[in-house]
């Protein structure tokens, strides 16, 4: 698929991956969603690169007013398409923006998405702007990776991911170490030709995170190592990060 969006766009993920986002993406989001419907506490919550809905719709299902801010005009059209999306507004714009008004008691970004913001100022506004919409007693709640060092090795990785007999999909990565960045590219060579998926991120360590919190006006209320709640330590590869308003 060809597209003339430039790493950066907020627009660039949809366009790359909304024809099929679902199918090659079949994580469970009952977890999540178990997590985050009592912080909600029967409010509105506001999901920040909402994509094609698969946090959101079950959390509506619970009765919780749920609104969306998604980059990407594809990846909103396909939330609206599925059963109960149209009862989720959507905002098209840039989540470091927070484009809407709230008050919300729930503001949450799932998925390492707040990595897709490639600038550390751009990250900070986020928390700022969020910070701006998020109801005096609210959570905000952030869910993504914890870098681990070697996977920068020499400053690239080349990763085989499939191999079957009549493709193979690869995964080609550049790091820029004193920015915190990569890009990359999923690049699939079949029997209809070469497909190319390309991506970016800023990385950040919860440590960080919990500075632009602060910046912002948030403290950390807790954390833990993934949705289930287990004890966030030194060997966690995940966190669920949960911020709340300074008082």
């Amino acid at each position: 698929m060809a597209t003339d969006r430039k790493f950066g766009d907020p627009a660039l993920f949809g366009e790359v991956w909304a024809d099929d986002y679902d199918d090659r993406t079949s994580l469970d989001p009952t977890p999540a969603v178990d997590f985050l419907a009592p912080l909600a506490k029967g409010g509105s919550a506001l999901e920040l690169a909402v994509g094609t809905g698969r946090v959101a719709l079950p959390l509506a299902a619970r009765g919780i007013r749920v609104e969306g801010v998604e980059g990407s005009a594809k990846m909103a059209a396909r939330l609206r398409e599925k059963p109960g999306g149209e009862d989720v507004p959507v905002t098209v714009g840039d989540m470091a923006d927070v484009p809407v008004t709230g008050p919300f008691t729930l503001v949450y970004l799932v998925y390492n998405t707040l990595f897709n913001l490639l600038e550390a100022e751009r990250q900070q506004d986020c928390f700022r702007n969020v910070a701006r919409v998020l109801d005096d007693e609210g959570a905000f709640v952030v869910e993504t990776y914890v870098p681990d060092p070697s996977f920068f090795d020499r400053g690239q990785r080349v990763q085989a991911l499939s191999v079957t007999e009549d493709s193979a999909t690869i995964e080609v990565y550049r790091f820029d170490l004193a920015a915190q960045r990569f890009h990359s590219q999923k690049i699939t060579f079949g029997a209809d030709g070469v497909r190319l998926r390309p991506h970016a991120e800023r990385y950040c360590w919860p440590a960080e995170l919990d500075v632009m919190a602060a910046r912002a006006g948030l403290r950390l209320d807790r954390r833990v190592a993934d949705w289930s709640g287990r004890p966030f330590g030194p060997d966690s590869t995940g966190h669920v990060s949960v911020y709340r308003p300074e008082r």
